[in-house]
């Protein structure tokens, strides 16, 4: 039976957390000399980039029923897969880690869409400014601003349930060092320190699920007669639901996290973000699907639900007990470090959200970093009541699946007639076809339509209301976005015979200066010289500032 000591746990935890606050001052100080404070634009090769997006925490929103727990790539998933492991099986493990893993390629192909359109940028929220204008960019910025804001609330709620279930350390006191020390070295080191702590996040995930799975394997029993009973190994309705569900929340919600958009402009080419997303998404997949294997075995070793029929989402810590007690310190300091650098990173990302988009970088990154330690304090109350709060990330989901399918659609350079109202009408109406569904699926209760919004009933349900739902949001979305298109283009006709003016909806707008023209057959990006630059065979590279030409001449972008 695996036994720390209170005194060995302090020492583990607290120890773990003055080296996490050594090596982030060590990295603020070596990179002091550098701008890059909210970003590092094109500057990240692929493989540290890999481990970047992998470790990022901000890119799985796994929704637990029970606990109304959504968690990230921290200590959270210790928490979270190994549940679904004893709710939905073999199958839910696997959706789960598929619909985690996947999305995170649509990087690799959104990705330099968006770099292409918006060099200078260093989140989606920049492109969004650029594309439909400031009220459509403010209304971006607030909905992501506000998914980290809760995406800190569940980490610090991971960890206070870790340490509090495997030690009796106080989990209040652990999450308020948690945040002192996050806070401290990413104030003096931005981007870099998060990117580092990142790199060290995905070692340690290996190195962690390695050594617990060779100690799984050599210390624990499993009841080979009881595997077929348990029912884990067959497919269920709720499988094949979240097959759908699960792709479109998860890919939805990458969309507005800041942290996947800083590591996609810090990669040096497109080539290169598409290896690192590549290796991501592989380890991923690989890293979630043994953490959601130890639900089951849990299960199938007896371990769960245990004599007091504890709460499934404690499966992985169950069978941590019953190890060697060097395994749970193990756990624990690991469980830590994963947590820390988790939250640096939400913080970093909050910084360069908060400053871009809604101060427009106009304000000095001390009064904002000032401004995200404010919000660390309610991100703590938050966390101490996260069992019945956190419940709204589920109207996050739906928000997400809603709001992002009009923005992506901005990409597409036959749809330019799109604008800011199209965009803000079709997310709200997406919303409230949810709402109209649930008034159909429940027969005009008004209620249980609004229940529906908040999907009080989660995931996992034996009915067709959550899968409704998030079919409802992004059709709905579409729909809206046809009809607030036509009832604008509509109006202005009116508008224009009325008051003699064009009549301009569906006319090309002229492109911006960070927009690539075409000048002599060679593609540039901003205003050129014709002059300095006719006669030359060009040859344009993004990463570059010069032209080369066959006569040797280097031509300058003005």
């Amino acid at each position: 039976m695996g036994y720390i000591s209170l005194r060995a746990a302090n020492a583990c935890v607290y120890t773990t957390y003055g080296v996490f606050l050594v090596l982030g001052l060590y990295v603020a100080w070596r990179f002091r000399g550098r701008k890059e404070f909210l970003a590092a634009l094109r500057s990240q090769p692929p493989i540290p980039l890999a481990f970047n997006f992998l470790a990022s925490g901000e890119f799985f929103w796994i929704t637990c029923h029970f606990t109304e727990l959504e968690t990230t790539m921290g200590c959270g998933i210790l928490l979270t897969y190994p549940q679904i492991g004893i709710v939905a099986g073999i199958q839910g493990v696997l959706v789960y880690a598929l619909s985690s893993s996947l999305p995170i390629m649509l990087f690799a192909f959104v990705g330099p869409l968006v770099r292409k359109r918006c060099p200078e940028g260093f989140v989606l929220t920049e492109w969004v400014f650029q594309r439909f204008g400031y009220l459509a960019g403010l209304y971006l910025g607030v909905l992501t601003i506000l998914t980290m804001f809760l995406y800190m609330a569940s980490e610090l709620t991971s960890i206070q349930y870790m340490v509090e279930y495997l030690t009796g350390v106080n989990g209040l006191a652990v999450m308020i060092v948690e945040c002192v020390v996050t806070t401290i070295y990413t104030t003096f080191g931005g981007f870099h320190t998060s990117f580092f702590t990142d790199n060290i996040q995905g070692v340690m995930m290996t190195l962690l699920l390695i050594i617990v799975s060779i100690a799984m394997g050599t210390q624990i029993d499993i009841d080979t007669s009881y595997i077929k009973e348990s029912g884990l190994t067959g497919s269920t309705k709720l499988g094949w639901q979240l097959i759908y569900i699960l792709p479109i929340a998860i890919a939805s919600n990458d969309c507005f996290l800041s942290g996947f958009w800083l590591r996609t402009f810090a990669s040096r080419n497109d080539k290169e973000l598409y290896i690192s997303t590549g290796i991501a998404t592989f380890l991923i997949f690989v890293y979630l699907t043994l953490t959601g294997f130890t639900g089951i075995i849990a299960d199938w070793a007896h371990i769960w639900p245990g004599s007091d029929d504890e709460d499934s989402s404690l499966a992985f810590f169950m069978l941590v007990e019953t190890l060697p007690g060097w395994v749970c310190g193990f756990v624990l300091v690991f469980g830590v470090a994963l947590s820390t650098a988790v939250l640096d990173s939400l913080q970093s990302a909050m910084v360069s959200s908060v400053s871009n988009d809604i101060f427009r970088n106009k304000l000095s990154s001390i009064y904002v970093r000032a401004m995200v330690v404010v919000v660390m304090i309610p991100a703590v109350f938050v966390a101490t009541k996260a069992p019945n709060v956190l419940s709204i990330f589920l109207i996050a989901d739906l928000i997400s699946a809603a709001v992002m399918p009009s923005i992506l659609l901005g990409l597409v350079p036959h749809l330019y007639f799109m604008n800011g109202f199209d965009v803000i009408v079709s997310g709200c109406g997406g919303v409230l076809t949810v709402f109209l569904f649930g008034l159909v699926y429940y027969d005009g209760d008004v209620n249980s339509a609004g229940g529906l919004l908040l999907l009080k009933d989660g995931l996992y349900n034996d009915d067709w209301s959550a899968f409704g739902a998030f079919v409802a949001a992004p059709v709905g979305a579409l729909l809206w976005l046809v009809g607030a298109v036509v009832v604008r283009a509509a109006a202005m006709w009116v508008y224009s015979k009325v008051a003699g003016v064009p009549y301009k909806v569906f006319d090309k707008p002229a492109p911006s200066p960070t927009e690539l023209v075409d000048v002599g057959g060679a593609n540039l990006r901003g205003e050129v010289d014709e002059d300095d630059v006719s006669g030359f065979e060009r040859i344009y590279q993004p990463e570059q500032e010069t032209i080369s030409s066959l006569s040797g001449k280097d031509v300058k972008i003005v």
